[in-house]
């Protein structure tokens, strides 16, 4: 078995630079995955392991066996280099290096009634990782960014979605793009917007649906208003005329699940 024990090992700088640079990921087609159950959740979701670094006072090579089935790279390293590799405070030991997946509208699969929710122009990862776990929890057939601000496997998204990156079909594309994709597949899309809209709990998303929403900064491009099968808002008793963006993702999502019997 191979070990490192350098930080300045080139392999170890270049997966510091997976960590921090959108570029290298999108050059190597693979980042970096921290913590067993994102592990887990990797390969449950068809995601590739190339190479496993660990701690062997946190984890065994037992238990890397068992939780990886698939031929990998295994490197054990010492806990210098894994503080300069985590990424979170709290370690677990181990981390692996994965292949990219496809984001491309074609590739979804998606069933005969789908539930798809849309969201465009969403930067946070804190945010976009928050409605992924909504997502998640409701078993949405996809996930559509539109006009995508960060890459999807930026470190802090893998973190904030507590690997729910990795259950949910995620698509990309431009909002013209995805308006055309829905449009094909005859999908009725609901965008939330505080312009000519009604309230969201008096239409229909028994039927294939996507709900659209946008940021809480500047809302929905112009495009999604005025496509839209219908616009609707979440109605507001307080001062403030908007919500956090994953929360008002949640509300739609979960009315749409109520619908349809859950």
């Amino acid at each position: 078995m191979k070990q490192i024990t350098s930080v300045q090992n080139p392999f170890i700088k270049s997966l510091v630079l997976l960590q921090e640079k959108a570029k290298a990921r999108k050059q190597t087609g693979t980042f970096l995955i921290e913590g067993q159950r994102e592990i887990s959740l990797a390969i449950k979701g068809g995601y590739e392991i190339e190479t496993v670094l660990f701690l062997p006072e946190l984890v065994t090579e037992t238990e890397i066996n068992k939780l990886i089935q698939n031929p990998f790279q295994l490197i054990e390293i010492n806990k210098e280099v894994y503080q300069k590799l985590a990424y979170r405070d709290t370690t677990e030991g181990i981390l692996a290096v994965a292949k990219t997946k496809s984001l491309k509208l074609s590739d979804l699969k998606l069933s005969d009634n789908p539930l798809i929710l849309v969201v465009e122009s969403l930067e946070k990862p804190g945010n976009i990782g928050a409605v992924l776990r909504t997502a998640d929890a409701a078993n949405l057939d996809a996930v559509l960014i539109a006009n995508p601000k960060s890459d999807l496997y930026n470190p802090n998204i893998v973190r904030s979605s507590v690997g729910c990156l990795f259950t949910n079909q995620i698509a990309t594309g431009t909002t013209e793009e995805i308006i055309a994709f829905l449009k094909e597949k005859k999908i009725n899309f609901y965008s939330a917007t505080l312009q000519n809209s009604t309230s969201y709990h008096t239409q229909n998303f028994t039927t294939p649906t996507a709900l659209v929403v946008g940021t809480e900064a500047t809302g929905l491009t112009q495009q999604w208003r005025d496509e839209a099968t219908q616009n609707i808002i979440i109605p507001m008793q307080g001062e403030i005329d908007s919500m956090n963006v994953s929360v008002a993702a949640a509300i739609l999502i979960f009315e749409a699940k109520r619908q349809r019997g859950f």
